[in-house]
């Protein structure tokens, strides 16, 4: 039996509709839901292994895609959201009823992703978001639990669902996140 990566890839990735205008994600709360809205296509899907994201119970991996600040609305029962952890720079906001992160908004306006929301397309009964692309954090799934000596059939497994593993991001967005620090030190004028 194949390794468990998250229930959204281990079937196969799934790839998003080239018109896909967004959605609304739902908790997972039997009533009352926490409901927010999105406005546009997500980018940068991914399986992320870090101990932070949530993820669905049992899976290995989350799975977190951005879309732009402006195009998320907290739809319904905002009074539910939480901050996680304060401290952490991705604000991940909560539902306080069942647990599931809805959204994490970074406010530190000098932060390379500032002005991007992570979001869990998972939580949307909408098809057509964008499609993971990469896996990051894969070695952190170890501080979760995940046997060390599993590890080769991780990644194994990962790019066996063509999701390249990295131990960081993807090289494109460790590019953007120099990019912005460049620019930010004078190195770079554009």
């Amino acid at each position: 039996m194949p390794i468990s990566i998250h229930p959204s890839v281990d079937n196969g990735v799934k790839p998003g509709a080239a018109n896909f205008a967004g959605g609304v994600l739902s908790c997972k709360c039997p009533s009352d839901k926490v409901s927010v809205r999105i406005s546009a296509q997500s980018a940068h899907n991914h399986v992320c292994g870090c101990t932070k994201c949530w993820k669905p119970a049992g899976a290995l991996f989350s799975m977190v895609a951005v879309v732009p600040r402006d195009k998320l609305e907290v739809a319904a029962n905002a009074g539910k959201l939480k901050i996680v952890d304060e401290s952490a720079v991705i604000q991940r906001h909560a539902c306080t009823a069942c647990g599931v992160h809805m959204y994490g908004r970074i406010e530190n306006k000098g932060h390379p992703f500032y002005g991007l929301d992570f979001v869990h397309t998972e939580l949307s009964s909408e098809s057509g978001w964008s499609a993971p692309e990469f896996a990051a954090f894969v070695s952190s799934i170890i501080e979760s639990g995940a046997d060390p000596k599993n590890m080769d059939g991780v990644r194994a497994r990962l790019r066996e669902l063509k999701l390249e593993p990295y131990d960081a991001l993807s090289p494109a967005l460790m590019d953007f996140i120099a990019t912005h620090v460049a620019k930010a030190k004078g190195v770079r004028k554009n």
